[in-house]
């Protein structure tokens, strides 16, 4: 089992950063893929950015390339999301997933992920 917390939301004006934090539980952290996934009002749950239990290589959707940067602290339990030039579009709420072993060829998927965390607000005004 696998509990995950996010923090680091907020509200922030156009053109600012936030960095989003993602603590799991557990000692086998080093073999989850992680990844983040955003939801806005009326709209499903889409990817962000995933990043490889094995290569630690993170990816990104065409939308936050360049802005947003994943990286891991597999000592830490931690996976981070600094986000920069951030635009209104880019408010949802974020929730941080971890999927035991998932490739890099399904991090955008929502099914290769086992865990789930609560989610964080970030709001980005125009």
């Amino acid at each position: 089992q696998v509990q995950l917390v996010e923090s680091g939301g907020g509200l922030v004006q156009t053109g600012g950063s936030l960095r989003l934090s993602c603590v799991a539980s557990g000692r086998t952290f080093s073999s989850y893929s992680m990844g983040w996934f955003r939801q806005a009002p009326g709209k499903e749950r889409e990817p962000v950015a995933g990043i490889s239990w094995s290569s630690g290589n993170p990816y990104y959707v065409d939308s936050v390339k360049g802005r947003f940067t994943l990286s891991r602290d597999n000592a830490k339990n931690t996976v981070y999301l600094q986000m920069n030039s951030l635009k209104p579009e880019d408010t949802a709420v974020y929730y941080c997933a971890a999927g035991r072993a998932v490739y890099s060829g399904a991090l955008f998927s929502r099914d290769a992920y086992n865990y789930w965390g609560q989610g964080t607000q970030v709001t980005v005004s125009s």
